[in-house]
């Protein structure tokens, strides 16, 4: 029996990376041998096997074979007799093919430390078509490498999966599991440059993929597409590290102006409420957790008025709160201002151009904030005016700290 580190963990120490998870192969073993050494099997589709102490995984060669569509049609053969070499074969990328010993020797018959050395991304073998969550994959990678690009022939193959419907086959969870975890790279607009590049875009997201060649307002000069606009905007929240929920927002804010006709170009009248429409059939279709859909969803409908922010009425400020929960929600409307603010920095040269309506509305959430709501209650003699009366004192604190300003 020989074990062995694999995958990423071995790629990412090459590259001088932190290494955060270590995965390991096991060549020539049994589940029964491993189980006798006090190794936990968890595996359900293959046998993989918690170590005793440290609880790393540790998998038992195998090789895979093509059954049906999609990333979980496979046969999967585990025995001792599975080499090394063909465990590695049946990975992705040669960059994820590269074997470590204990005592440092690396194992790498697919080249991968000459593509980690060119920084290129390259499959292993044609059986990279078999599985189509590897477009999402690499992509993803793409997004966290910036320095990597995809060879030809393996950008080829991904177009020829997204033609033959391969990509068809993805099932939600999955999708959205490697676009969060895309979302969360350093540029994330990488990983949407790479499943455009393939034509992936258009089928598992085409609402972002319609954003691209439609132009922008004319007000938000110099930036001519919205889809380049909204690569800028993601960008821009990975850079100041905000949350997922956050980069979800800024990804899908301006959706409905992907179905503007194009003759209403350049201007996309009532394009917040088609926005908050597609975004709930994505956040559905995807099965998008709660807290991102909430937020994308509001940021989509109310990030205009946000922009306004020192144009509008205190009482129109109050019903931006009421609408966002946002008193009752405080952080979740922080979030919100975050997504504003990378939809109004992310554009070509404004990426340190203050943004005061941020400031403007927290100063206004805290002055509504501050309203003893169980003092009016208890000196109201009437119950029926209570909430009318909290409402216009929520107006008046407003009202006080930001002067009164009027539409």
């Amino acid at each position: 029996m020989k074990i062995y580190t694999v995958g990423g963990a071995v790629r990412d120490a090459l590259l001088g990376l932190p290494v955060k998870d270590r995965d390991h192969v096991v060549v020539g073993a049994t589940p029964e041998q491993m189980v006798a050494l006090g190794y936990q099997p968890v595996g359900k589709d293959f046998p993989v096997f918690l170590h005793p102490e440290t609880h790393a995984e540790y998998a038992l060669a195998r090789t895979e074979r093509k059954t049906a569509r999609g990333y979980k049609g496979f046969s999967v053969y585990a025995a001792p007799e599975v080499t090394l070499d063909q465990d590695l074969a049946r990975r992705d990328l040669t960059i994820n093919a590269i074997a470590q010993t204990d005592t440092g020797e690396l194992v790498d018959p697919y080249g991968g430390v000459t593509d980690l050395e060119a920084r290129v991304m390259r499959h292993v073998s044609e059986a990279f078509v078999e599985d189509p969550v590897r477009i999402l994959r690499v992509a993803r990678f793409m997004a966290r490498f910036g320095d990597f690009s995809i060879a030809p022939e393996t950008l080829q193959l991904m177009r020829d999966m997204v033609a033959n419907g391969e990509i068809d086959h993805l099932v939600p969870e999955r999708v959205w599991q490697e676009l969060a975890r895309g979302l969360m790279e350093v540029q994330p607009s990488r990983m949407f440059e790479t499943l455009r590049a393939c034509g992936a875009l258009a089928r598992i997201l085409p609402e972002v993929d319609r954003l691209f060649g439609v132009p922008q307002p004319p007000q938000h000069h110099p930036e001519i597409d919205t889809g380049i606009h909204i690569m800028l905007v993601v960008d821009y929240a990975a850079a100041q590290n905000y949350s997922l929920p956050v980069r979800f927002a800024a990804l899908t804010h301006d959706l409905g102006k992907g179905t503007t006709p194009p003759q209403e170009w350049p201007r996309h009248h009532g394009h917040e409420a088609r926005s908050v429409d597609l975004v709930k059939a994505l956040c559905n279709r995807l099965r998008v957790p709660n807290d991102c859909a909430d937020l994308a969803r509001i940021t989509a409908r109310y990030h205009g008025d946000a922009h306004r922010a020192l144009q509008l009425r205190p009482d129109t400020i109050l019903k931006m709160f009421e609408a966002t929960d946002a008193l009752r929600r405080p952080a979740r409307f922080e979030a919100f201002l975050q997504a504003c603010e990378c939809d109004a920095r992310g554009r070509s040269g404004f990426e340190t151009v203050d943004y005061p309506s941020a400031a403007h509305l927290r100063r206004a959430l805290t002055a509504a904030q501050s309203v003893d709501a169980a003092t009016i209650a208890r000196d109201c003699a009437n119950p029926a005016q209570i909430g009318q009366r909290v409402h216009a004192a929520r107006i008046e604190a407003i009202k006080l700290v930001i002067g009164g300003n009027l539409e």
